[in-house]
């Protein structure tokens, strides 16, 4: 068993550690607000992400289940038609396609 100073030591590290990289994004904050980069990132990000999320789920259900496969793409046209229809609210289009995606696999 360590002993207690080793202990806190190692606790004061991580606690150190952890609050110097929360605290370095804002101590940047003020000179990247007027980036070019930033400002590109911040329309590009979602999108990547989403498409990231997208590849992955796809790409476990269509290789394991052909019938998964069905209800991921027309859980995927939900997603982008609810995306398109109501103000590109990424939550609730996503919501829908997965609401509409665990329907189908277990209800059919």
């Amino acid at each position: 068993m360590p002993s207690t100073s080793y202990l806190v030591a190692v606790v004061a590290i991580a606690f150190a550690v952890t609050l110097t990289l929360r605290a370095a994004p804002f101590a940047v904050l003020g000179r990247l607000r007027d980036s070019a980069v930033v400002r590109r990132l911040a329309v590009w990000m979602p999108v990547g992400i989403l498409a990231i999320l997208a590849v992955t789920a796809l790409h476990g259900t269509i290789t394991t289940d052909p019938r998964g496969t069905c209800y991921a793409l027309l859980a995927v046209a939900v997603t982008v038609g609810t995306h398109l229809s109501f103000g590109r609210r990424t939550i609730v289009s996503v919501g829908a396609g997965t609401a509409v995606y665990v329907v189908l696999l277990n209800t059919l």
